[in-house]
């Protein structure tokens, strides 16, 4: 069987990855509930896979030798995640992550890393490459795509003895926005081998064109698939505003879904991970429901 027919048939498995270790506990770890409540699994016809909690409570406590709230419990959290995505990897599903944070990407992308050589499309507001020394608030949402590509305390970065978990080459950022942002706290630039598209460059090329190149660039026949990062805030802050770092702009919930089709189209995906919908700032739930509108539209 040819290998994109292998892996666009296998069965959709939601796992729930509540975690807030690398924000805060304002309520982003209700991410799973409220998607779920609104149909996602009946909806993509996906198996409800677990729920896999962090063992240890939020801290406010910033670690002196990382700089990072939370290192030692998202270090052992990425561990625990990773060993149930690994699962449903090997059982030939197609994991659906419902975040929590950003942090939560180390797991999957470690997962990966012990199975070979995968590619990551990373969908977000943020670029998310802020350095423990630049980053304003310590929180390792702000991080996660350097962590997993290797920039970063070791504690993060080289999980299992396997960093970098992603290699940078073999990453495109797409649809962010706040370079204003990283350039006021001084983040760290992006490595020049890393594929970016920021909003400006996807409307400057046009969605298709801009889509076209980018899911071409992770699904290179060298890598094994790749990740799906999902970060509800890509999208206008018009649709999704129940996010904690809100940003005016943003993709449509069209361009969204055309990048997401695009990529689940070329059959060597893996899987997918959702992050940073609130639902505590969501008193209507529209926000909510426009993000499950999105997602089962296309799974």
């Amino acid at each position: 069987m040819p290998m994109n027919a292998r892996i666009v048939a296998r069965r959709s498995a939601i796992l729930e990855a509540p975690s807030n270790l690398g924000l805060k506990p304002t309520g982003v770890e209700r991410l799973p509930d409220a998607l779920l409540a609104n149909g996602l699994a009946e909806r993509t016809r996906a198996r409800r896979a677990g729920r896999v909690e962090p063992d240890a409570p939020y801290s406010t406590w910033l670690d002196p030798e990382t700089k990072t709230l939370n290192a030692r419990g998202i270090a052992k959290y990425s561990l625990k995640l990773a060993e149930a995505v690994g699962e449903l990897l090997d059982g030939d599903e197609f994991p659906i992550v419902l975040g929590g944070d950003c942090s939560i990407l180390l797991g999957p992308a470690l997962a990966m890393r012990r199975r070979g050589r995968y590619g990551l499309l990373f969908i977000d507001g943020h670029a998310d490459f802020y350095q423990p020394e630049a980053n304003p608030n310590g929180e390792a949402a702000s991080m996660d795509l350097a962590l997993v590509t290797g920039y970063g305390p070791p504690q993060l970065t080289n999980l299992d003895g396997r960093g970098p978990l992603v290699r940078a080459e073999d990453v495109v950022a797409f649809g962010f926005r706040d370079m204003s942002e990283q350039a006021a706290y001084g983040s760290q630039p992006l490595p020049p081998e890393l594929h970016a598209y920021d909003l400006g460059a996807v409307r400057e090329r046009g969605i298709a064109s801009a889509v076209q190149e980018a899911v071409a660039r992770v699904a290179r026949p060298e890598l094994a698939g790749f990740w799906i990062h999902v970060d509800a805030d890509c999208l206008d802050d018009a649709i999704m505003p129940a996010v904690d770092y809100r940003l005016p702009d943003g993709l449509s919930a069209l361009e969204l879904e055309t990048v997401l089709r695009a990529a689940l189209a070329t059959g060597r995906a893996v899987g997918i991970e959702v992050t940073i919908y609130n639902p505590a700032l969501d008193a209507s739930g529209l926000a909510g429901r426009a993000l499950t509108n999105i997602l089962a539209n296309v799974l």
